[in-house]
């Protein structure tokens, strides 16, 4: 599985590419701004881009802009970026295209090493990962808000579980649900937020979507 790192801090940047190396991915690049970014994309067609949402020159918003763009000029190329903080309008332009191959982690998440290492796997393979901090601050401010009014308390836990970028399996562990439990609540959530089944769309992503919009 092949890695692009785009971090200006060279420590951690060195660091990342360790870690991932000693788990088995290829680092076919470490960048520090969002220039070298794009170009390392385009040269290496790496399977997901690791992106710090604030990078050279300004430090604001250049890694999360460059992101998005990647996320237009190269889909096949996942993306995971990594934030200090909470910030959820990055979050909702970087889900805005409905698509999976999408994560977004806090740094103190690197810390722990095997669920960095599952995040970056789950995004490379089309998935999702958002951070459970991020995914906590937006759902107590918005769980009373637009559709996801017409959630049961159940159903708002298990779209949680799956904005954290969980299997089914995983959010019935979680939860002590059996797994068919699981899928019905999954259908009630796609049905009332008015998701149907397309050839085109990741539904999963439009229903973590629909909750950040709201």
């Amino acid at each position: 599985m092949r890695v692009v790192i785009a971090e200006d801090l060279a420590l951690l940047r060195d660091g990342l590419t360790r870690l991932l190396r000693d788990n088995g991915f290829d680092v076919v690049g470490a960048v520090e701004d969002a220039e070298a970014l794009e170009r390392a994309v385009r040269l290496e067609r790496p399977d997901v881009a690791i992106v710090d949402i604030r990078l050279p020159p300004t430090f604001q918003d250049e890694g999360v802009r460059a992101a998005v763009r990647l996320r237009q000029s190269h889909p096949e190329t996942a993306v995971l970026v990594v934030s200090q903080y909470v910030e959820h309008t990055y979050a909702t332009e970087l889900l805005s295209d409905g698509a999976g191959g999408v994560g977004y982690l806090l740094k103190d998440r690197i810390s722990d090493v095997d669920d960095f290492v599952d995040a970056v796997r789950r995004v490379a393979q089309g998935g999702t990962a958002l951070d459970p901090e991020v995914v906590a601050q937006l759902f107590s401010r918005r769980t009373a808000q637009g559709p996801l009014a017409r959630l049961t308390p159940r159903e708002r836990e298990v779209l949680e579980l799956m904005a954290e970028g969980r299997s089914n399996a995983g959010i019935a562990s979680t939860l002590v649900l059996t797994v068919g439990a699981v899928e019905k609540h999954i259908a009630n959530i796609f049905m009332k937020l008015r998701l149907p089944q397309t050839d085109t769309d990741h539904r999963r992503v439009l229903a973590v979507l629909a909750y950040l919009q709201s």
